[in-house]
């Protein structure tokens, strides 16, 4: 099943392409290097939303939450965020940007093996 993004969605993810900040770009690398094989793509429009990273085949999104994400509404419009991708059974793992920084491959060896773990169940 393909998830759609809307319009506004993929404007909006063309520009955050451009734009990502440095964990997000130490992320970005780690990933597209991964040995299993799996693809993620980044800044990917899914309905009204644009996810960081998204891993199609085992649907699962990657957020990396910078400061803001602590601050004003962000709290309630990120797990209303949540709830809809869940409910298009998409899991989403949030990671604090400073983890990118501190400690990558720990972030990516647990992202690569949630990756493969819903990837195998998806496709059984």
């Amino acid at each position: 099943m393909r998830l759609e993004g809307s319009l506004q969605g993929h404007t909006k993810a063309k520009r955050l392409r451009k734009q990502m900040s440095p964990p997000e770009i130490a992320l970005w690398l780690a990933l597209r290097a991964n040995e299993e094989g799996l693809r993620f793509r980044k800044q990917y429009a899914a309905g009204p939303y644009v996810l960081d990273f998204y891993c199609a085949p085992a649907r699962l999104a990657i957020e990396v939450d910078g400061e803001a994400h602590n601050h004003g509404n962000r709290p309630e419009r990120d797990a209303t965020r949540d709830a809809w991708l869940v409910a298009q059974n998409i899991q989403v793992l949030r990671y604090p940007a400073r983890e990118m920084l501190a400690n990558l491959d720990d972030v990516v060896r647990q992202i690569t093996s949630i990756a493969l773990q819903r990837r195998t169940t998806i496709e059984s």
